[in-house]
């Protein structure tokens, strides 16, 4: 697995930059991943869904899709446009860092 350094740490990540290791995660490195692709502040919305994700792939052992996020999680799919700007599931995903979803392109 490649490494690299986001805010003065070592990361595991796969060759599109998602993280491998969900241990590596916390908060700030989250609020870094999310400035890196263009979202400045996350915000009490863009926690829910990273909460979400989280403790849905504790549960499930893969990374929800976009569909599951909305009718599980009970986040319209509209909202995730809005609050991770074309295409949110990667987006989501890799602020959450996890894996992008399978499907995903």
């Amino acid at each position: 697995m490649p490494v690299t350094t986001i805010a003065d740490r070592e990361i595991h990540v796969d060759d599109d930059g998602f993280l491998t290791e969900f241990e590596e995660w916390d908060e700030d490195l989250a609020r870094t991943l999310a400035t890196n692709i263009g979202i400045p502040d996350l915000t009490d919305d863009h926690w829910k869904v990273i909460t979400f994700l989280r403790s849905d792939f504790q549960q499930q052992g893969e990374t929800a899709t976009l569909r599951r996020v909305s009718t599980i999680g009970g986040i319209p799919t509209k909202s995730l446009f809005q609050l991770f700007p074309k295409k949110p599931a990667r987006k989501m995903s890799y602020v959450a860092g996890l894996q992008k979803p399978k499907g995903c392109i």
